[in-house]
C-alpha cells in the first residue's frame, strides 16, 4: 500500500515530550518560518514547561493523546527510561498517515515500531547546542515505510536548529559518542583553556570569554576554511615559536589519544545501554 504523503502545506507537528530539547526545536521551527506557532503543539501539566512554549505561541495539551490526534508529524522527546511506556501507552491513537519521529537517546527503531504498531518512523540524534541554534542532528530514515519525502520533511525541520545528515542507524552508537557526547568534552577543554589563562595571571572572566571565543573561532574556521585540520593546526605553528611549545605539551598529555579514546568509550556505553 503506499504511504500518504504528509502535507506539506498545511501539516501539524507535535512533541511528545516538553523538555528543553523539543523547546529548542519548537523555538528553531517557529524562528525560520517554517512553520508558524499555530502548527505546533506539546501537552505538560507543569505550568513552567507550558509557559515556556505558550510565550513563542504554541498550544500546550494536557495529555499526550491529545497532541497525537492532532498531529500529521509526531515526535517523541522524552527520557528513554520512559520511552517504551509512553509509545505503548499512545499505540490505539496512532495512524498509518502519520509520520513517526524519535529523537530518543539509544532507542532503537525496530523496538519503537514493535511499541508504536507503526512503520513509518524516523529517527534523529541532535545535540545540545540546538538550543543555539547550532545542532549537529544525524537522520535514519531506517526502511518501514518512511519515504524520502518523509526524510525531507524531516530534514527541513531539524535544518532550523543546525547541520544535518544522513546516516544508517547502525552508526548511532558511535555518533552518540562523538558528537552526542561530544559538546561535554569541548567544555570541559574551554573551562581547562580559563584554568590555564588564570594560572597564566589573567583574570578569571577574560581568560573564560577568551577560551569560549578560541574554540568557537577555530571550529568556524574548521567548518568554512575547506582545510584540514592539521593543515589549520600547521599554520598557527611557526617554527621556534609559542603554539608548538604548548602542542608539544597535549602530545606529551597524550591529548589526541584521550579525545579518541573517550568518543570511543562513549560510543561503547551507548551499545550497552542500548541493547539494555
Amino acid at each position: 500500500m503506499a504511504t500518504t504523503p504528509i502535507p506539506t502545506d498545511t501539516f501539524k507537528v507535535g512533541f511528545i515530550g516538553a523538555g528543553k530539547m523539543a523547546e529548542s526545536i519548537a523555538r528553531g521551527v517557529v524562528k525560520s518560518g517554517i512553520l508558524p506557532p499555530s502548527r505546533i503543539c506539546t501537552a505538560h501539566l507543569g505550568l513552567q514547561r507550558r509557559q515556556a512554549f505558550q510565550s513563542f505561541g504554541v498550544t500546550v495539551f494536557d495529555h499526550n493523546d491529545q497532541v497525537v490526534e492532532d498531529c500529521d508529524v509526531v515526535i517523541f522527546s522524552v527520557k528513554p527510561q520512559i520511552v517504551k511506556d509512553v509509545v505503548l501507552q499512545l499505540r490505539p491513537k496512532f495512524s498509518e498517515k502519520q509520520l513517526l519521529v524519535s529523537v530518543v537517546a539509544g532507542t532503537k527503531l525496530k523496538d519503537l515500531k514493535e511499541w508504536s504498531g507503526q512503520n513509518r518512523f524516523i529517527r534523529v540524534m541532535p545535540n545540545t547546542p540546538a538550543a543555539v541554534g547550532m545542532a549537529a542532528s544525524v537522520i535514519s530514515v531506517g526502511g518501514g515505510t518512511a519515504t524520502e519525502e518523509d526524510g525531507e520533511l524531516i530534514a527541513s525541520l531539524f535544518g532550523s536548529i543546525g547541520k544535518v545528515w544522513k546516516a544508517e542507524e547502525k552508526l548511532f552508537d558511535a555518533i552518540t559518542g562523538l558528537s552526542g557526547s561530544g559538546p561535554a568534552y569541548i567544555f570541559l577543554a574551554i573551562e581547562a583553556l580559563a584554568d590555564g589563562g588564570v594560572a597564566a595571571g589573567l583574570p578569571r572572566e577574560l581568560a573564560k570569554g577568551l577560551a569560549a571565543q578560541t574554540v568557537l573561532g577555530a571550529a568556524s574556521m574548521a567548518v568554512n576554511s575547506g582545510k584540514h585540520p592539521a593543515q589549520l593546526k600547521d599554520d598557527v605553528a611557526s617554527p621556534g615559536g609559542t603554539t608548538i611549545a604548548g602542542i608539544h605539551e597535549l602530545e606529551k598529555g597524550g591529548f589526541r589519544g584521550t579525545l579518541i579514546n573517550a568518543v570511543v568509550a562513549a560510543a561503547t556505553r551507548g551499545r550497552e545501554l542500548s541493547q539494555g
